[in-house]
């Protein structure tokens, strides 16, 4: 797993080199953002441990497997005491509910765990203020650090090949734009993204962006260009 510091209270974990988790630090110890694919529970453990704290709280950007694939084991690893949230629509969707018309794209597994919150717009994590961002899938959700103004955007944006929207198909990482539910809502929960004026975009999928507004920017014309085809 590469870990990488961002700021002094955001890490970077990256696992098969393109799926990202975060860890967030506050007073008490870390929030994971996300918990990667299955089997990176003792590494994403690992790394708080190595950053000199422990995961107290967990919050998932959204439901498919490569964000909570290790969720399970890290419940049966921390125990009941460590706070999972997760997004009201995206929760339902793993417990067996039908919220939307139509057959979901990408990866849905059926995790045991059930969170302890379910997550809505204005809700915070810790440090974290929770944003809705629905389109990748239904109930996706965007953290923007109220400290720093850091944006943790799980699969609204990618970094690989550039700084796409995930609303179009882009090479060399396809994968978020054929797993996304509605593209237009994905675009328009981009745009709303971005009005938060965000000082770092950290994605789910690449690299973080340092001053991102620029490319924040040029990800929407060019969502906005290929969509209006």
């Amino acid at each position: 797993m590469r870990v990488r510091q961002l700021t002094p209270t955001l890490i970077q974990l990256t696992r098969l080199r393109f799926v990202n988790a975060f860890l967030v630090r506050e007073e008490d110890g870390f929030t994971l953002v996300d918990t990667t694919l299955a089997r990176g529970a003792e590494a994403l453990i690992q790394a708080a441990e190595n950053a000199g704290s422990s995961i107290r709280r967990i919050a998932l950007t959204h439901g498919h497997g490569d964000h909570v694939g290790s969720l399970d084991a890290l419940r049966e690893r921390l125990g009941a005491g460590v706070e999972i949230s997760m997004p009201e629509l995206d929760a339902r969707i793993h417990a067996g509910e039908k919220v939307v018309d139509g057959k979901l794209p990408g990866g849905w597994p059926t995790p045991r765990t059930t969170p302890d919150v379910r997550l809505q717009p204005g809700d915070r994590v810790g440090s974290l203020e929770v944003a809705a961002a629905p389109g990748h899938t239904p109930g996706h959700v965007a953290f923007l650090d109220t400290r720093d103004r850091s944006l943790l955007a799980g699969d609204v944006f990618t970094t690989i090949g550039g700084a796409p929207v995930a609303s179009y198909f882009t090479l060399p990482f396809p994968l978020a734009a054929t797993a996304t539910w509605d593209k237009p809502l994905n675009l328009e929960s981009a745009r709303q993204l971005r009005s938060l004026d965000p000082s770092l975009l950290a994605v789910g999928h690449g690299q973080a962006l340092t001053e991102p507004l620029p490319a924040m920017d040029r990800a929407i014309a060019k969502a906005e260009q290929s969509l209006s085809k």
